[in-house]
């Protein structure tokens, strides 16, 4: 176990008190296979430093180390008892895009967007996925990186077991326990990490199918995390909420994961997460985008401020989708710059989260 972590995390506070998707055709998008994947440095050669409008100052920057989590009612709560809502960000595939998981760049964000959660997506059966042609351990260190850089940072971390063209996770169950008995023994007393156990279930798999996997995965975890919170996907690219209501897991601590794209996922699902916390269901927006339902596309400004105002409304957390230069339009970054963005880095998605999280603080 990391029980170091802590130790670290200690460390860092005191040095700083010293100092002062509703179309069943959703894919995400995949890597060309061509020169996408960039490396860190930005080679503009330009100097990195923001200006008063692009940066917060440190006063605003909150170094107490992460309150344990749990689920009460529809709430996610800390240790006592005040509702936590989650915002954050999300990776892409860590095979493709690793350059994005430091420490810095999570400092950045949390510092300039005021960000508090980094999801780390971890594709399953993909090209340099987990249970395909990935190098598994190498896979697993950058997962580990990403949790180490989060909790740096005093910042949640949700390992996300991104099961996407394996649509019914059970493909794979194997597989997720085995991961899964690994982190969570090693993270065991870190309160910082959520376990997404499924991203995002479709072609026709069933909340019954889901069910099983799940009650088979979170075990897994329990037996290791007793405490952590689990994040359990839902059918039809986590749009099908309504399932659980009518028939939930029996099992403390879990929440149950909308995924939505603004410019295709409008009021009508807006409509159904509504109604599914109404019923007393906890749910999590473990992913979203402001563009299509394909993840590319225009930002659709007016239906992204309806979803995160609702989502606000209702203490609901929510991770963008996603930390990449990727030529897509819900890639965060515009340029290759992957530890000290500043705005000019920044895509239109990129630039209109940023607003929303530094207005809505």
């Amino acid at each position: 176990m990391r029980k170091w972590v802590s130790a670290v995390v200690t460390l860092v506070a005191c040095v700083a008190l010293l100092a002062g998707c509703g179309v069943a055709t959703h894919t995400e998008p995949q890597p060309s296979g061509e020169s996408e994947i960039t490396t860190a440095p930005s080679g503009k050669g330009e100097t990195r430093q923001a200006t008063p409008e692009t940066s917060m100052s440190a006063g605003e920057l909150e170094t107490t180390t992460v309150s344990p989590l749990h689920v009460e009612g529809t709430k996610l709560l800390d240790s006592a008892g005040k509702t936590m809502q989650l915002r954050g960000v999300s990776t892409h595939g860590i095979a493709w895009y690793p350059q994005y998981v430091n420490a810095d760049l999570f400092e950045n964000l949390k510092r300039d967007w005021g960000i508090n959660a980094a999801r780390i997506a971890m594709y399953c059966a993909e090209s340099g996925g987990y249970c395909t042609d990935g190098n598994k351990e190498q896979l697993k260190k950058t997962v580990r990186d990403g949790i180490d850089a989060a909790v740096k940072n005093d910042m949640y971390v949700i390992v996300d077991w991104h099961t996407l063209s394996d649509n019914d996770p059970n493909m794979h169950v194997d597989e997720a326990k085995e991961f899964f008995g690994e982190i969570a023994n090693e993270y065991a007393d870190v309160p910082n990490v959520l376990y997404e156990i499924c991203n995002e279930p479709n072609g026709g798999t069933t909340w019954a199918q889901v069910k099983r996997y799940a009650e088979q995965v979170i075990p897994v975890v329990r037996a290791r995390a007793k405490d952590a919170v689990v994040l359990v996907g839902t059918p039809n690219w986590c749009q099908d909420i309504e399932a659980v209501t009518a028939d939930p897991l029996s099992v403390d601590n879990v929440m149950h994961t909308v995924h939505f794209y603004a410019a295709d996922h409008g009021q009508w699902l807006r409509d159904k997460v509504v109604a599914a916390i109404k019923a007393g269901t906890p749910v999590f927006v473990s992913e979203f985008g402001a563009t299509a339902a394909n993840g590319d596309g225009g930002v659709d400004v007016k239906s992204a401020d309806a979803w995160l105002d609702m989502l606000d409304r209702y203490d609901v957390s929510y991770i963008i989708w996603n930390m990449s230069d990727k030529h897509e339009g819900s890639a965060l970054f515009a340029t290759n710059e992957a530890r000290d963005p500043i705005e000019s880095d920044l895509s239109d998605e990129g630039q209109w989260y940023r607003q929303y999280l530094r207005e809505h603080r």
